[in-house]
């Protein structure tokens, strides 16, 4: 598709998840596992680092511009301030190509890591 970008998600946007309404206009190319992030659970949502795993399940989308805008807003991520933003993207290989990935900046202190599989949010 022309114009689009790829994002890898990896909690509440997943299929199934709370926020997947948010993906009903992306084009859904399948799953991958990234070996480059691990996954903190911050309680009702995860946030990933940049920390080497055994390999976490994303999805990967399709998505126009506008729709990862829409993404930033949910994800707290100001592009003209990523430093102070509550998460940070990255491009990441997927085997789709390179994805952007949502990576949390907040404090992770105590919280359980994930170094494999699927997040799961509590029932």
């Amino acid at each position: 598709m022309i114009g689009t970008v790829l994002v890898a998600v990896y909690g509440t946007l997943k299929k199934g998840l709370g926020n997947h309404g948010l993906m009903a206009q992306a084009q859904f190319l399948g799953c991958d596992k990234l070996t480059q992030i691990c996954l903190y659970d911050i309680g009702p949502y995860p946030g990933a680092r940049l920390e080497a795993s055994a390999g976490i399940d994303v999805e990967v989308y399709a998505i126009s511009q506008s729709h990862l805008a829409e993404l930033d807003l949910l994800e707290e991520y100001d592009p003209a301030a990523p430093a102070s933003s509550l998460y940070t993207r990255a491009l990441l290989p997927t085997r789709f190509g390179l994805a952007w990935v949502y990576l949390y900046q907040g404090q992770i202190s105590g919280k359980p890591c994930l170094r494999s599989g699927t997040w799961q949010p509590l029932s």
